[in-house]
């Protein structure tokens, strides 16, 4: 359900795949924090630390990890 987990997208503005993301979790009713990592050193450090990578979207729903658009391991983190 909506609001149930804790979603922080780390993303850029230019990328379309982060687009996706966005997209499917609005769509889904999903609320998350967009972290734009080209705005904030920060974030991007913490996206490296968690994701082991500098490429993004990188989700963490929960503490879980998933790296780029998938939407299956989306739906079944979220329990869609």
């Amino acid at each position: 359900m909506a609001g149930e987990h804790k979603v922080i997208v780390y993303s850029t503005v230019w990328c379309p795949w982060c687009k996706r993301v966005k997209e499917f979790l609005e769509e889904n009713n999903i609320e998350f924090e967009e972290r734009n990592v080209e705005l904030n050193y920060k974030w991007a450090e913490e996206l490296v630390a968690k994701s082991g990578q500098t490429g993004v979207p990188v989700i963490d729903v929960d503490g879980e990890i998933i790296v780029g658009f998938d939407e299956l391991a989306l739906r079944r983190a979220l329990n869609l």
